[in-house]
């Protein structure tokens, strides 16, 4: 099943800005063959890759965290009734 559609955001990006897929895998330590299954969806993307993506690829790191953690949210728990009430009780855990 393919994942969500943050890989498709982001090799749109990194097209946008005509950057080789070699560079970006080379700055999370993957081969490009990895990359390119990220992209199409068919390799999930961790937590951790996010800030080398946001590096190579010239983005800021908070909002790019923020639509991977969004978008991870809604692929894994959409549809469940009592996913706002969830969120809202997971707020009084985090601690700014």
């Amino acid at each position: 099943m393919k994942s969500m559609s943050f890989g498709s955001y982001l090799k749109h990006i990194r097209q946008q800005k005509k950057i080789p897929q070699r560079k970006v895998a080379h700055r999370l330590d993957i081969d490009t063959s990895t990359l390119s299954k990220m992209e199409l969806g068919e390799r999930q993307i961790t937590i951790s890759m996010i800030e080398g993506l946001a590096d190579a690829l010239g983005l800021d790191y908070r909002e790019l965290q923020i639509k991977f953690v969004s978008e991870k949210i809604m692929q894994d728990f959409k549809g469940q009734p009592f996913l706002k009430e969830a969120l809202l009780e997971t707020m009084k855990f985090i601690k700014e």
